[in-house]
């Protein structure tokens, strides 16, 4: 393999390491929002709930979040906060979730796969 050659397979080699740890590093500083109308009925109604402090419906619900996968920013142990959104004909607590930030709460979050993605609510 010529020098040349060599040379340029590394360069895109880095290239694509650098893409993948992008991709890998999604954005814990910027995750994409979503508006609180575009929120399925059941998380407008959890995000009510979590401003007015509660009653919670599981006993989960308010419970630390630990962001062990860190797809949100770092934040101190204790900041974040999570609360189950029902989801319509699931016989445990599903899948969604709202997490909040902040103690009172002044930033949330919501995740329609448990926790595989983010989107920030926007109020």
């Amino acid at each position: 393999m010529s020098l040349l050659r060599l040379l340029s397979f590394l360069l895109l080699f880095a290239a694509a390491g650098a893409e993948a740890r992008g991709f890998l590093d999604w954005g814990r500083e910027d995750v994409p929002a979503i508006s609180v109308d575009r929120l399925p009925p059941e998380a407008r109604e959890t995000l009510a709930l979590i401003h007015q402090g509660g009653p919670f419906p599981y006993r989960r619900d308010g419970i630390r979040f630990q962001n062990r996968e860190g797809r949100l920013p770092d934040a101190a142990p204790a900041y974040y906060r999570e609360y189950t959104v029902p989801t319509p004909g699931s016989r445990d607590r599903g899948a969604r979730r709202i997490v909040s930030g902040g103690n009172p709460p002044s930033v949330f979050y919501y995740s329609g796969d448990h926790y595989r993605s983010f989107r920030r609510i926007q109020e």
